[in-house]
Formats: structure tokens, C-alpha cells, sequence
């Protein structure tokens, strides 16, 4: 309903920030880090989410859309609320949450307050295959386990535009060219787009 807001910050606090917006000032719930890059007197645009409950209507914001979008996937999980989902991204960067997810990184996922290791077990299982591509870090490596990459490779042909079989096509020729080490996501990506370039 409210996708983002534009305005002046007018206070922040240590969980939320006013933003005025129009002449009304709007609370927003933000993570610190999100909060740390606020000024007092200077405009701002969040990213935001608006959770209605019956007795209460909550602004969550955040400093992109990749981080919004996130923590409504996240929200999908069962047993997670709008505030533990803040909490993963208080803890991680979206980039973190998803490396941890596509490899099961049940260790990373438990540093954040309120997830034991049955709740992130469930994070895993529910989200793997809906978390989206996983970038590749400064190093070069995506870290992304050999099981992970195929759904991943998958959902972007299909997202370019491809069908599910000819993506399914394209991600078993892929496979049978890998020999060691599974190569970064955004090339396999890549060669599974020339193999298909050749069928169009």
C-alpha cells in the first residue's frame, strides 16, 4: 500500500525514524543500519512495507528494495513475523541472507536473536528454492553448493523469458559440462543462455 516515502527526517531513535512526508510525520521502523545512515534535517527515501494488523498499522522501512523484498519473502516462512524478519536483516545484508539460505548455512541464520536451529532448518527448506540469485562476492566466489546452483540457473532463464522445459534443457547440458570445482552462478548462467541462443 505504501511502497516508499520521501522526506525530511525530523528524529530517529533506536528502532525507528520520523519522516515527514506532506506535512505528516511518519514512523518509521527501521534496522540500525538502515537508521545509521539517517540525518536529522535531511531528505531521505526508504524502501517500505506496511504490516496492518487489527489494532495497529506498522511501517517497516529500508534503504533499498532488494532489502524490502526480502523481508517480505522472508515472511513467508512459517513462524516468521514482520519483526524477526527485521532482525535477519539487522544481522545480515539481503547478500548474506540468501548465501546462507542456498547453503543451508544453518549457522549463520541461528546468529540472529529469536532463530534456534529447527527455525532455521525451516527457513531453508521453505525459502531455497524462492531466494533468487545469489551475487557473487569480492572474491570471485559465489558460494553456492553444487546442489543449489541448477534452480537458481533455472528460475533466471525462465525469468528472461525462456519456458521451463527449455530451461530444464539448458541447466542438464550445463551440468554435464562441469568437471571439479561448480563454477560461479552468473557463468553457468551465461553459458546456459549461449546453449540456448543456438535453439531460438
Amino acid at each position: 500500500m505504501i511502497a516508499s516515502v520521501r522526506g525530511t527526517v525530523t528524529a530517529t531513535g533506536p528502532d525507528q525514524a520520523v519522516i515527514e512526508v506532506g506535512g505528516v510525520g511518519l514512523a518509521v521502523h527501521c534496522a540500525p543500519g538502515t537508521l545509521a545512515e539517517l540525518r536529522v534535517g535531511q531528505v531521505a527515501r526508504l524502501a517500505t512495507s506496511l504490516i496492518v494488523r487489527e489494532d495497529s498499522l506498522t511501517l517497516y522501512g529500508f534503504a533499498d528494495d532488494d532489502a524490502k523484498s526480502l523481508f517480505e519473502l522472508l515472511q513467508t516462512a512459517s513462524g516468521v513475523g514482520p519483526r524477526l524478519a527485521q532482525a535477519v536483516l539487522a544481522v545480515h545484508t539481503p547478500d548474506a541472507v540468501r548465501k546462507a539460505i542456498a547453503n543451508a548455512d544453518t549457522a549463520a541464520l541461528t546468529r540472529v536473536p529469536g532463530i534456534g536451529k529447527k527455525g532455521a532448518e525451516r527457513l531453508v527448506l521453505e525459502l531455497r528454492d524462492r531466494i533468487g540469485p545469489v551475487s557473487i562476492g569480492a572474491d570471485g566466489v559465489g558460494g553456492v553448493t553444487a546442489g543449489a546452483w541448477p534452480d537458481q540457473v533455472r528460475q533466471a532463464l525462465v525469468g528472461l523469458g525462456w519456458s521451463a522445459g527449455q530451461a530444464d534443457q539448458a541447466v542438464a547440458a550445463v551440468s554435464e559440462t562441469i568437471d571439479g570445482p561448480t563454477p560461479p552462478v552468473p557463468v553457468l548462467l551465461k553459458q546456459a543462455i549461449r546453449l540456448l541462443g543456438r535453439t531460438r
